[in-house]
């Protein structure tokens, strides 16, 4: 997944801010320690996307959610023309 991202640096701040708004609260009080999203969420969100437990996210529905994040973010800052 970081090489695919890797190829598209317009992306890299927004898989950033993707990635900070996944971790949780006071993330430091639970082992592993590490600024990680929850295990069972992320397994449950994977399973009603794709309809399989254990199943992974394709690289190109990760990109193209980036792609969407950036976009609404952008969409936002312009203003409103009538």
């Amino acid at each position: 997944m970081l090489r695919a991202l890797g190829d598209e640096p317009r992306l890299w701040a927004e898989a950033v801010r993707t990635a900070r708004a996944h971790v949780p609260r006071r993330w430091w009080r639970r082992a592993p320690f590490l600024p990680l999203p929850d295990r069972a969420w992320l397994a449950f969100r994977l399973e009603t996307a794709y309809g399989a437990s254990g199943a992974e996210m394709p690289v190109e529905d990760l990109l193209g959610y980036l792609r969407w994040c950036r976009g609404l973010r952008h969409d936002r800052r312009s203003p409103i023309r009538r």
